[in-house]
Order: structure tokens, then sequence, then C-alpha cells
């Protein structure tokens, strides 16, 4: 490659970025799905590398899927179980206005959407009956006990109060490691988008997002993408 050449190669800001957040990192060779096979660049030390250039056209599909959510104020269950992705999980769900899952997802959370929905109800009516004094009835024991289960019901379910039906969309981080919220989203025909390392089944997602998905300054550059979008959706909306 002459010098000539090489000073016509352009990168894109967005691919900068994504690469400066480490999203090029996938697993080694032998971790790799075979769907993931043609979005490897290379490899550098025994470590796959993603083509950002297709990691980044697989992005542009999952905003303008997440644009048009936001625009007709479609809700989006946030979830991870990994550590790494909590904060960032958390943070989507709150800035959006939007539920989340930021640990352990529970069975049944859209398969049996009834009988968690009646959880749900059950916390808001204790914690309700806590703030307007009603518990003052109750021995000291009993009041132990209902603010333990307070506090039990919020752990789980804290984060989902918001949702009264299924949501639009499921958008996960690391959709093998999350295979339990996948399948139920599939069995109740909620489309899926998800941030996807290379060990993932793509042709699991609706919408995937091929990327590292376990070091937590990707996880959060892709995270920040997705809540952007939302808000440019419900930006033009408004207008």
């Amino acid at each position: 490659m002459t010098e000539e050449t090489e000073a016509t190669i352009t990168i894109s800001p967005e691919i900068e970025r994504m690469f400066k957040a480490g999203a090029h990192f996938g697993f080694t060779k032998n971790r790799r799905h075979p769907s993931a096979k043609p979005l490897i660049f290379g490899v550098k030390n025994h470590v796959e590398i993603f083509d950002l250039e297709k990691t980044k056209e697989y992005l542009a599909v999952a905003k303008d899927f997440v644009r048009k959510l936001g625009a007709s104020g479609g809700t989006i269950l946030f979830a991870s179980s990994k550590s790494e992705a909590r904060e960032a999980i958390e943070r989507a769900g709150r800035v959006l206005g939007l539920p989340y899952v930021a640990g352990r997802w529970i069975g049944g959370t859209f398969t049996n959407f009834g009988q968690i929905r009646k959880r749900i109800d059950r916390m808001e009516k204790l914690i309700a009956d806590r703030d307007k004094g009603e518990l003052s009835k109750y021995t000291k024991k009993e009041r132990l006990l209902i603010n333990r289960e307070i506090s039990n019901l919020e752990r789980f379910f804290g984060g989902i109060a918001t949702l009264t039906e299924l949501p639009k969309a499921l958008f996960v981080v690391d959709s093998k490691k999350e295979k339990t919220a996948v399948g139920e989203a599939h069995k109740m025909n909620v489309p899926i988008i998800a941030l996807c390392g290379s060990d993932c089944n793509l042709a699991d997602v609706a919408h995937p997002i091929p990327g590292n998905d376990v070091s937590v300054s990707s996880i959060n550059f892709f995270i920040n993408e997705i809540i952007l979008a939302y808000q440019e959706g419900k930006t033009q909306a408004a207008k």
C-alpha cells in the first residue's frame, strides 16, 4: 500500500468511538458461534476481532428500530444479569423511564406475566400502606416481616413496576447468557435487540448488534447509543 493510498483511508467517528471502547474484541475461535463467522475481521493474540464496519451497519438497523419505538412511545424492557452491564442497564431504564431488570431474570416475567403483575401490585400496595402509616396497626415483629417482604419484592420487581403489559421490545446484553429471557420473548412474540458477542447465535435475535459484550466500556457505548436513539425518536415525534 502506497503512502498516497494510506492517506485516503478514513475511519468514521462512530467506528473510532467503538474501537476506543473495545467493541471490536470477540472471543477465541473455538468459542465462536457459526453465525458470527461473516462478521470476523481477523485475529489478534488468539482473540477474534469484529469487523466494525459490519457492526456499524447492524447498529444502524437496531437504532432505527429503537427510534421508531421512541416515536410511538413503545416500551423497551432492558435486561442483563451480567455484573459488567447492570449499572448501564439500570441507567437506561431510569433515563428513559422504561422498565429494566439489572440482575437475575425472573422466570415467567413474560410467559406468566399475570402472576408477575400480581406480585408487583402486592409490592405497590405494601409500599403505599407503609408510606401512609397504615403499618402501625401491626406488631413490631409483623412490621419487620412486612418491611422484609417489601425489600425482597423491590429487589426482584422494582425495575419492572411500570410494566403493565408486555413490552414492545426486549433489549439484552449477551443473548447467550440471557437465554431464558430470550426464550420467553420468542414465545410471546416480543422482538429482541441484543448486544451479541462472537459466541452468540445472531439468528436468535431480531436486531443483533455484534460486538464486545463483556467489557464495561463497550457495553456502555452500545447502551448509550440505544438510549440516544430512543430519545431521538421521542423528540422527532414531539415536533
